[in-house]
């Protein structure tokens, strides 16, 4: 299966699409550049600053958005109103991949710009706005699903090479992390992940230049080929939540490398997705 191309080089560090009727589609972000970027139904991007770094969001169950910027959280209503919250921390780190749980929390892990092993964490953005360290010790983290049911998520940490999986219930958060699938050498890095209706996990290979699908029992059942390397994040979306999108980045690329690096690619008819799970606050 090949991701066909559906923009051009629109962005530097393309990273985490999000598709929601609430926004009348899907939304990604040029991470490092500090916008959130929108795929209008005519084909055109919109684009829109909320800072110097945008690393996630996702919809709010009130309308609009929660973000995570440079060093911690920000809020958008659904007016467009952006609040900013207080900083998590001083120092060269920054916000890289998050997502939402069943519970309507946001969590968000973190990464250092010189990708220092063990010098992140993950943090937890609860609805009435108190923050909480979930972990520590974390060196670049990515991706992270739920499963279907509620009571798993997938998660990366880039330099382990690994998908783990964790259990999660309301009171516990995610706990008893355990490896789920580990890429092979020479396969490009985990990056950002989703999960489809069936359990399925779907996987960027940063530096590989595909997403790899795994069943819920941990096997690969399927390569999309995308032509840029760098492929850093998926979401399924669209009509009837079966196409995937998949964002890549130019980040450290020469001028003229990899020419389709930070565009944006599809391919449809991919097995049913999930509507985002939404923050409550």
């Amino acid at each position: 299966m090949r991701a066909e191309q559906l923009t051009g080089p629109v962005a530097y560090h393309g990273e985490g699409p999000v598709w929601s009727d609430s926004w009348g589609g899907l939304r990604w972000v040029d991470m490092l550049a500090g916008d959130v970027l929108s795929l209008t139904a005519d084909g055109s991007v919109g684009r829109r600053s909320v800072g110097a770094v945008v690393a996630a969001l996702r919809p709010r169950r009130s309308g609009g958005a929660v973000l995570a910027v440079e060093k911690g959280f920000a809020l958008q209503d659904a007016d467009g109103g952006l609040v900013t919250l207080e900083p998590l921390w001083d120092g060269p780190v920054r916000m890289n991949e998050g997502g939402c749980d069943p519970d309507g929390r946001f969590w968000c892990g973190s990464m250092a710009y010189d990708k220092s092993e063990g010098a992140a964490s993950m943090y937890r953005l609860d609805p009435d706005g108190s923050v909480h360290v979930a972990w520590r010790d974390v060196s670049i983290s990515n991706g992270l699903a739920w499963s279907p049911d509620g009571s798993r998520a997938y998660y990366v940490d880039t330099p382990t090479g690994r998908v783990d999986v964790l259990d999660y219930d309301t009171s516990r958060g995610l706990h008893d992390r355990r490896p789920f699938v580990t890429f092979e050498d020479g396969a490009g890095s985990p990056d950002g992940l989703t999960v489809d209706a069936a359990g399925g996990v779907w996987v960027a290979a940063n530096g590989g230049g595909h997403v790899r699908h795994y069943d819920a029992t941990g096997i690969l059942d399927e390569r999309v080929e995308v032509a840029a390397r760098q492929v850093t994040a998926c979401t399924i979306g669209g009509a009837g939540l079966a196409e995937l999108f998949v964002t890549t980045s130019r980040e450290g690329l020469d001028d003229g490398d990899d020419p389709l690096a930070g565009s944006l690619f599809h391919v449809t008819g991919v097995d049913p997705g999930l509507p985002p799970l939404t923050f409550a606050g």
